[in-house]
């Protein structure tokens, strides 16, 4: 497979996960295949402005693109992670999922005022953890150029809690 819609088909929906009446999008078997990455890291970086500064992914699927989209974008990159995870924080935001609540962290010293942030994640889905995510960049300084997604779920409605942001998904699934 060395194009975007047969490495995409390798993303299976799991139903029920983690319960009852959710359908995951289990991306694993993309990152089990070499060359489905690549072209899903190729087509993300091609999608991103070329003015952006620093790659923000979100724990944990998200870390996954970011590390390769940063360095093929050559740009450093900010971990967004769990509670628990950093040393230093710099903040904090509490946020809703589709089926609880999550909390997210920003390391301290790492993300510059007026930097310029490519958000990435594996699926947007309700759009909480990226809407957390944007809050924790902006409320850094740092500028939210683009949310980069490999699916979004347009049902779920996640875009509606991005305020406007240019969100690029390399795929839709109704």
């Amino acid at each position: 497979m060395a194009d975007l819609a047969g490495a995409l088909e390798l993303v299976r929906t799991v139903p029920d996960f983690p319960e009852p009446g959710v359908l995951f999008r289990d991306l694993n078997p993309l990152f089990a295949d070499a060359e489905a990455v690549r072209v899903v890291i190729d087509a993300m970086a091609a999608g991103l402005p070329e003015d952006v500064d620093v790659i923000a992914p979100v724990e944990a699927r998200g870390f996954l693109l970011g590390g390769g989209l940063s360095i093929a974008m050559g740009v450093g990159m900010v971990p967004v992670r769990k509670p628990g995870k950093l040393p230093v924080v710099a903040d904090r935001v509490d946020y809703s999922l589709e089926y609880g609540t999550a909390s997210l962290e920003l390391p301290a010293g790492v993300l510059r005022p007026g930097q310029r942030v490519a958000v990435v994640d594996d699926v947007l889905a309700t759009g909480g953890t990226v809407a957390a995510v944007c809050e924790l960049v902006e409320r850094a300084g740092a500028e939210v150029a683009v949310v980069s997604v490999v699916l979004e779920l347009p049902a779920l409605g996640g875009r509606s809690l991005l305020g406007g942001r240019n969100v690029l998904a390399l795929q839709s699934i109704t």
